[in-house]
């Protein structure tokens, strides 16, 4: 069932991520959860009685029994608004039975039903991580806790699989209660295990939008391969997405409907665009074709799974020579011109963006030691971090001419990104968290905002790509920006009733400084409680374990 997400996110403005050393705790409005009480033993006291948690004037959370009721009113918050950053003070915010009902001016006066006061709080919409891999094999309760715990209410799930979307259609997913709520999902990523030719890709692209694939992912494809998916996806009216084809040409793809790119290609895609060498560059790649089999092998994802995965973790470890020849070619015939024509394409054919920045840089600067040292690896499965480490050791050994090309084409995205933004693309937040190096779910999106700070967007557009962008991408509706039906800005739905209190007033400044959340809307709990349950996974291992791509 599709629901409506874009209407949750304009009367609230998504904050920057958070950072601060006040305690995020976590709230959410989703039913079945009642209003405001924790539902998970950690939260309950030791006669199991359902606590309540609420700021102290530390900005801390104390925990006090407290009656449920059927109505609740966050009493005295502010509420931003993401179209335009405006502030509007000294607003209660009502729920009830899960939802947001509504926003009025502050009345101490009205004791119709229970309220707390969070006066001087104030309350964004729930973030979401546009490209992210938390689901998969495995127990995924520590990564989904984590994502909550940074305020991520919801995300795009990049990779599925039939399994998955059945799953999802029987309300079956391997989710905890408390998790962000998956607000698109795949089949299995095209490749050419299942799309190694024109034919094979038709009847898979026929076989998971019969499944209820919300979008078909392209991965790794020929340019020809690809054009027929996405002639058949827009036969059937299912959107496609994901990387550029070796060797394609962008303003192609672009004009023939891709609805959005992921990471800017990846690889030489998009820089080749902006080159003044284009033509040659195109040839150069699609010199060495893609080698595939003309029909599927069953079960060859789960086959080759393990060697993919080690290859995801940082493609960029094992490019040859050619590629990165290609690569420095295109960045020393880059184009601003260029670039902006090709953002004024992106615009007129309502192509969207999902740089992945973070992405991006642990790969092509893995061995920075804020990767490698990033006190987040606590929560990181020993397994998982060698993994991590053997990848980064790879990195390592390659050339340092090779090392810089790399270094050099990150910057290089960050003025893409810039000139992008300039230009009106729309751009979403995306971290590629579950499967990439160097990535602990939650605080990767933040990085991401992060990144977009650096390379010049405004803390308004930073504040859009995690909140109003992806509500507009999901769904754009009849209800979006009704200021006079405020329930409807808030959101009816599970994700649309998400929201995020901050201890401070939400602000992004170019050095990446942010504040971190106080909490989701619904329940609070203190940070300290939430990374203690999100650590306390029944597996461990599988924190981070995962098939980003």
């Amino acid at each position: 069932m599709r629901r409506n997400y874009a209407a949750s996110y304009t009367g609230l403005a998504g904050a920057s991520a958070p950072r601060s050393n006040r305690g995020p705790c976590t709230i959410d409005c989703a039913p079945p959860v009642q209003d405001w009480v924790a539902s998970e033993p950690a939260l309950r006291d030791e006669k199991g009685t359902d606590m309540t948690g609420r700021p102290n004037d530390n900005g801390r959370v104390s925990y006090a029994r407290k009656a449920v009721g059927t109505a609740t009113v966050l009493r005295g918050v502010t509420v931003v608004d993401t179209r335009d950053g405006s502030l509007t003070t000294n607003q209660d915010v009502s729920t009830a039975n899960g939802r947001i009902t509504g926003i009025t001016t502050a009345d101490p006066q009205d004791n119709a039903c229970q309220a707390i006061d969070l006066s001087g709080k104030y309350v964004v919409p729930g973030y979401l991580d546009m490209h992210a891999h938390p689901l998969g094999d495995g127990d995924r309760t520590g990564t989904l806790r984590l994502m909550l715990t940074r305020g991520i209410t919801g995300f795009r799930q990049m990779s599925g699989s039939l399994k998955l979307l059945k799953q999802r259609q029987n309300g079956t997913l391997p989710m905890p209660a408390e998790s962000p709520d998956v607000v698109q999902m795949p089949g299995a990523v095209l490749t050419p295990l299942n799309a190694g030719s024109v034919k094979t890709a038709v009847t898979t692209v026929r076989e998971q939008h019969a499944a209820g694939a919300d979008f078909i992912k392209v991965g790794l494809v020929t340019p020809s391969v690809f054009f027929a998916a996405q002639h058949e996806a827009n036969r059937l009216g299912v959107p496609i997405l994901g990387h550029l084809p070796v060797g394609i040409d962008v303003i192609e793809a672009s004009a023939r409907g891709m609805k959005s790119i992921e990471h800017l290609g990846p690889g030489v895609g998009i820089l080749a665009a902006c080159s003044t060498e284009k033509t040659a560059l195109l040839a150069a790649l699609n010199a060495k074709p893609i080698k595939a089999l003309p029909f599927r092998i069953p079960f060859a994802d789960q086959l080759f799974l393990p060697m993919l995965r080690k290859m995801i973790l940082n493609p960029y470890a094992a490019q040859g020579h050619q590629a990165v020849d290609v690569m420095r070619r295109a960045i020393d015939t880059f184009s601003e011109e260029l670039a902006r024509e090709l953002a004024r394409r992106f615009v007129a054919d309502g192509t969207w963006q999902v740089p992945t920045l973070i992405r991006e840089c642990t790969c092509k600067i893995s061995d920075a030691p804020e990767f490698r040292d990033d006190p987040n690896h606590r929560f990181v499965d020993p397994s998982t971090l060698k993994q991590w480490h053997d990848s980064g050791h790879r990195f390592d050994s390659l050339p340092t001419d090779t090392r810089d090309t790399f270094r050099d084409s990150y910057e290089l995205e960050l003025k893409i990104t810039k000139i992008f933004d300039e230009e009106g693309v729309k751009i979403l937040a995306g971290s590629d968290c579950s499967g990439a190096a160097w990535e602990v779910p939650g605080h990767s999106l933040h990085q991401e905002l992060d990144a977009f700070a650096k390379a010049g967007l405004s803390p308004l557009r930073v504040l859009q790509t995690t909140t109003l962008n992806g509500a507009e991408f999901l769904d754009t509706s009849a209800t979006m920006g009704d200021r006079k039906h405020p329930e409807h800005a808030c959101g009816r739905r599970r994700n649309a009733g998400r929201a995020v209190l901050l201890q401070q007033r939400p602000r992004v400044d170019r050095t990446g400084r942010r504040h971190r959340p106080i909490g989701q809307l619904g329940r609070i709990q203190h940070e300290d409680e939430q990374r203690r349950r999100a650590s306390k996974s029944s597996t461990p291992a599988a924190l981070i374990a995962g098939r980003g791509d």
